[in-house]
């Protein structure tokens, strides 16, 4: 048997919203970077283009199944006024689930020229292996 419930026609409906942006504890702008993921037998690559970042100043998390990214960028400080201005400066973030596969213990990052790149080692048990065949 089915449950019923009564609503009031005029009555306000709760929706749920959910947080597609960081939330921000300082005013500007956030961008989303432009990522690429690579995967071999042994581990997965994330490249992620930061550009105006320094490696001191990205902040990379591993948090129950979530890998967040978040990188900041100072203000630039032209000491005249531009006459063009094309690259808008603000702050990265992207957040990433991660499969269980993910040895979590053993992710890496190196960071050089404005690209990020994460290492995610696969778990042993999940990597492809070669299985001898014996004839008979």
């Amino acid at each position: 048997m089915a449950e019923t419930t009564t609503q009031t026609p005029n009555a306000p409906q709760k929706e749920r919203a959910e947080q597609t942006q960081p939330e921000r504890l300082r005013g500007g702008v956030f961008f989303t970077p432009r990522v690429d993921i690579v995967e071999t037998d042994n581990e997965l690559t994330l490249y992620a283009d930061l550009p105006g970042a320094r490696p001191e100043d990205v902040d990379l998390r591993y948090e129950q199944g979530e890998l967040t990214l978040h990188g900041r960028v100072q203000p630039r400080q032209p000491e005249r006024a531009a006459l063009l201005n094309e690259y808008e400066v603000g702050d990265f973030y992207r957040a990433f689930q991660i499969h269980e596969s993910i040895d979590a213990s053993k992710i890496g990052a190196d960071f050089k020229n404005g690209v990020l790149t994460i290492h995610l080692p696969k778990m042993e048990q999940v990597k492809p292996r070669q299985i001898t065949v014996r004839g008979a």
